[in-house]
């Protein structure tokens, strides 16, 4: 596949509007008290109409791809905006748009009215087993004549699930399936984690006997949760780059400012060595970054390789210019009261979630039918 890497026009547009929007109310102090309000996604989903890019214009979506998908995420994670966008607008979206969702449920997902969540852990790859942690509960009367599913079972870890209006649940069966439960039902206990990244909180969902509508089932349930594990993974990359390239960007203003025996500390060999190999890796993320988001835009059959390159590389790329971002600025970027500690937590958070680089690394081995070392 041939694909044109460069932003487009709709796409900087995009990327311009959510970075006014962004600049306004989701400043990084904000971010650190935990006072972002419920504006900034109202702004992000509604507003914008970023919630529903990925749903068809026929269930009120803007009928988009990933590659401005891909732009959102990139934006949102240079602000570490604590915003449910990967986990409802991509991951769960994408696991309902390859399913027979309602569509009433779509429509409220497009309007940024409700949001959703894949209740698998954070950590979980896109290539792994389907996942087994919930199963099927004790029937009550009354539940085959209202197609009602009882769940039972706790998942770890769940990424965006605070917020989750509807929770998507994998369940072991026979055969497995995957289940769509109001969060609020009864039966249904949402608990927040101590998250290393705390403007993505972590939780733990427990089920016990909550009333599910199966959506899939089999291998269709299976492709779903394959498919939004690969969207989740592939756009994390972006978001990734975004970190990255902020770091970068805060480095760089920092040291030309910042002076050390008369002369900016930007000027000594060493630091420009360290941050011209900084930027070659931020510029080779992008790279990785839009070819996965294009793949998976085009349906491409190379997308699993796109996303796995992406993945394992954008993930140390951001850690890494989060540590220089640390390092870099000197006394105060050990301090509380300066914005590198978040990058650098998401940075670290983003790189154990969908699949850690090496286990992605460890799958381009057979999605490239490499040899096994011996």
């Amino acid at each position: 596949m041939t694909s044109d890497l460069l932003y487009s026009d709709t796409e900087r547009a995009l990327a311009t509007a959510l970075t006014d929007l962004l600049s306004q109310r989701c400043q990084w102090n904000d971010v650190l008290a935990g006072t972002v309000g419920p504006d900034l996604w109202r702004g992000v989903a509604a507003e914008l109409g970023c919630a529903g890019l990925l749903i068809g214009e026929a269930d009120g979506g803007a009928g988009a791809s990933f590659r401005e998908a891909a732009v959102v995420a990139e934006e949102l994670g240079a602000f570490v905006a604590p915003v449910p966008f990967l986990g409802s607008s991509v991951v769960a979206t994408t696991a309902l748009i390859n399913v027979d969702a309602p569509g009433d449920l779509l429509k409220r997902l497009a309007e940024g009215t409700a949001t959703a969540a894949l209740a698998v852990p954070y950590a979980t790859a896109p290539r792994g087993p389907f996942p087994d942690g919930i199963r099927i509960g004790v029937h009550r009367s009354g539940d085959s004549a209202q197609g009602i599913t009882r769940l039972r079972g706790i998942v770890r870890g769940v990424a965006d699930a605070l917020a989750a209006d509807v929770l998507l649940v994998p369940a072991d069966g026979v055969p497995r399936g995957l289940y769509l439960v109001e969060a609020a039902a009864p039966g249904v206990t949402v608990t927040p984690l101590t998250s290393l990244d705390m403007t993505r909180q972590l939780c733990e969902v427990t089920f016990e006997d909550a009333p599910a509508q199966a959506v899939a089932s089999g291998e269709g349930a299976h492709a779903a949760v394959r498919a939004a594990l690969s969207a989740g993974a592939g756009l994390l990359a972006a978001e990734q780059l975004g970190i990255a390239r902020r770091c970068l960007d805060m480095t760089v203003a920092y040291v030309k400012e910042r002076r050390q025996f008369a002369r900016p500390v930007g000027s000594f060999q060493a630091i420009k060595h360290r941050l011209a190999d900084l930027w070659v890796e931020v510029t080779l993320a992008r790279a990785a970054s839009r070819y996965a988001a294009a793949c998976l835009a085009g349906d491409d059959p190379d997308a699993p390789v796109a996303v796995a390159l992406a993945k394992s590389y954008c993930s140390e790329a951001a850690v890494h210019a989060a540590q220089e971002c640390v390092q870099l600025h000197g006394g105060i970027g050990f301090t509380w009261e300066h914005p590198a500690h978040l990058y650098l937590k998401r940075a670290k958070a983003t790189s154990i979630a969908f699949g850690t680089p090496a286990a992605h690394r460890a799958s381009l081995t057979t999605l490239a039918n490499l040899p096994t070392p011996t």
